[in-house]
């Protein structure tokens, strides 16, 4: 019998997106300053392991960076490996979208079109993508 993650009316979930980087102190500054984000906790040498988990209170997912000592990790997300933020006011998503370069982030040309349409695909140093899209989400079946 296979096991179901609980509906969120049973229980809260909180989403860990966990990826290997290339240079830790680099990737903790470019997504503090391009999404607004912050430190909600770190670790480090844990078992040759060095890590950050990157966050907003409130929020039902945090990112985590990590940085092995001893067999580093290359980085190899696809381009279509997102992370999609769904920004409906205009001001805030070009705000948004401004932050990203200035963080350093590089504004990309997504290999799906869709996400152009109404977006912005950033992508950070070790090659991850970020899609800023100027939309609201809706969890509708005609979506899916």
């Amino acid at each position: 019998m296979a096991a179901t993650i609980p509906s969120a009316s049973s229980t809260p979930i909180h989403l860990r997106i966990a990826r290997p980087v290339s240079n830790l102190s680099r990737t903790s500054s470019m997504y503090c300053a391009g999404l607004g984000l912050r430190v909600l906790g770190a670790f480090e040498n844990h078992e040759d392991f060095d890590g950050v988990m990157l966050g907003k209170a409130g929020m039902q997912y945090h990112f985590e960076f990590t940085y092995c000592r001893t067999h580093p990790v290359l980085p190899s997300p696809t381009a279509e490996d997102l992370v999609v933020f769904y920004l409906p006011n205009a001001d805030e998503w070009q705000a948004a979208c401004n932050a990203m370069q200035v963080a350093g982030f590089v504004e990309v040309r997504s290999l799906n079109p869709y996400w152009d349409l109404h977006g912005k695909t950033f992508q950070d140093h070790d090659g991850y993508r970020i899609v800023l899209q100027h939309a609201a989400w809706t969890n509708t079946e005609a979506d899916l």
